[in-house]
């Protein structure tokens, strides 16, 4: 049975890219026995701390998608971060939104596999795992990196975003 194709896409870019886990081995997409839709059901899942789950949050800022990665111990500060970035609206992308600047869905977007490159910021907290966890373009697929990783595969940009 073939992968479901967002998790070829995302598996490609990481290939692409040429990713690394926490171990330097090459980030290989994982399917798990159950969709995780929160942090903490990927932490349980994986048997690793919430912090260590890069979380991929689309906002609509300004009518253009934001990637937010950040640590599935925080909450993005919407307000200070629309500030820090210099715009007038920032809000969670509804799943339509997310979906046209994705090719994927809620619970699932992984912070690579798009079909165009996104503005991403990338939590500066998850600097303090040796390894992160994040989707892998359907809510069952999880790849894991390190924060380094994401920074230079989404071309992302660090940011304190809690």
């Amino acid at each position: 049975m073939q992968p479901h194709p967002n998790v070829q896409a995302v598996q490609r870019a990481l290939d692409d890219a040429g990713a690394r886990d926490g171990t330097g081995g090459a980030s290989q997409v994982r399917l798990l026995p159950e969709a995780v839709h929160t942090a903490a059901a990927a932490a349980e899942a994986l048997g690793v701390g919430v912090g260590a789950i890069a979380n991929s949050l689309i906002f609509d800022a300004d009518d253009a998608p934001l990637l937010v990665l950040i640590s599935g111990a925080h909450r993005v500060d919407v307000a200070g971060l629309a500030a820090s970035i210099g715009v007038t609206r920032l809000r969670r992308a509804t799943p339509e939104f997310v979906k046209e600047h994705t090719g994927q869905v809620i619970g699932g977007v992984g912070p690579v596999g798009h079909p165009r490159p996104l503005r991403t910021l990338v939590d500066t907290d998850l600097a303090g795992y040796d390894e992160v966890w994040a989707a892998g373009g359907v809510p069952q697929a999880v790849f894991p990196t390190t924060y380094a990783e994401l920074l230079r595969i989404t071309a992302g940009t660090p940011a304190e975003v809690a």
